[in-house]
């Protein structure tokens, strides 16, 4: 029996517009209303998060930072592992050094510091996310920890960009999240360590999740559910490694998947 569904946000919740479709909406209400917990997760901060929530008229906990920081519905911190502020700062120190094409992001908890301001692809985030960076570094941050590292980066470098990040820093948990993003977080963060680290808070069965995404740092977790549903807009390459698919974020995957499990 289904215990709870989570979704991932960025071409699987949303559309291309960045909206949630009326079904799509229908299905997370249908499902809280039939005692299912909707839980987001997703790479985006907690200020691209709630956004959404507000916008739509509902509320649910959230995983962010793609696992590193999770919260209940009702803002309350259920768990978070950053990486050491001295260690986040030898990492943008190799990025600089290496000069590679990207526009790094620190978040921590609700803060978000970024190099430039007027960089076009901080303005591009901005605009996507519906949340406005701050400029500085990592001593700008509050706290001892930072959440993740977004490198958003030229397509055509990323993989190089990741390789060399991955061979300098082994020990920390990078993933790439699109065509140009790659988020840098802890050692072990992933979303299928924060369903099971959620699994373990709850006392629930992964068998007894659902779970939606459509790119690469999902896999894990979609290997991980019961029931990992791939949406229809995700790479080719990773459609042969995830068992089960459902339409794309333009049309309505998520509330099809649901349906076909007869939880709408």
């Amino acid at each position: 029996m289904t215990k709870i569904v989570f979704s991932d946000i960025d071409g699987t919740l949303l559309n291309p517009q960045y909206q949630i479709t009326p079904l799509t909406l229908k299905a997370i209400k249908d499902l809280q209303n039939n005692g299912i917990p909707f839980v987001i997760i997703s790479a985006r901060s907690p200020s691209g998060i709630y956004p959404i929530l507000e916008e739509y008229s509902f509320n649910c906990p959230i995983i962010s930072y793609s696992g590193a920081l999770i919260l209940d519905e009702n803002k309350n911190i259920l768990f978070h592992k950053g990486i050491k502020k001295a260690a986040a700062r030898k990492i943008i120190e190799f990025m600089e050094e290496n000069h590679f094409d990207l526009a790094w992001c620190i978040y921590s908890y609700d803060e978000w510091f970024v190099k430039d301001k007027n960089d076009p692809r901080i303005i591009n985030e901005e605009a996507e996310v519906k949340a406005y960076a701050s400029q500085g570094s990592v001593d700008c941050i509050t706290a001892d920890e930072v959440s993740k590292i977004l490198c958003i980066c030229n397509p055509l470098e990323l993989l190089e960009t990741e390789r060399k990040l991955k061979e300098a820093f082994p020990d920390y948990s990078i993933a790439k999240s699109s065509d140009c993003l790659l988020e840098i977080m802890e050692n072990g963060i992933t979303k299928a360590s924060a369903i099971r680290t959620l699994s373990t808070i709850w006392d629930f069965q992964l068998s007894d999740a659902v779970a939606f995404g459509d790119n690469y740092n999902d896999a894990e977790m979609l290997q991980l559910a019961g029931y990992g549903f791939l949406m229809g807009n995700a790479p080719d390459e990773l459609k042969k490694r995830i068992r089960l698919h459902t339409s794309d974020n333009s049309h309505d995957g998520i509330y099809h998947a649901l349906s076909g499990l007869k939880l709408v």
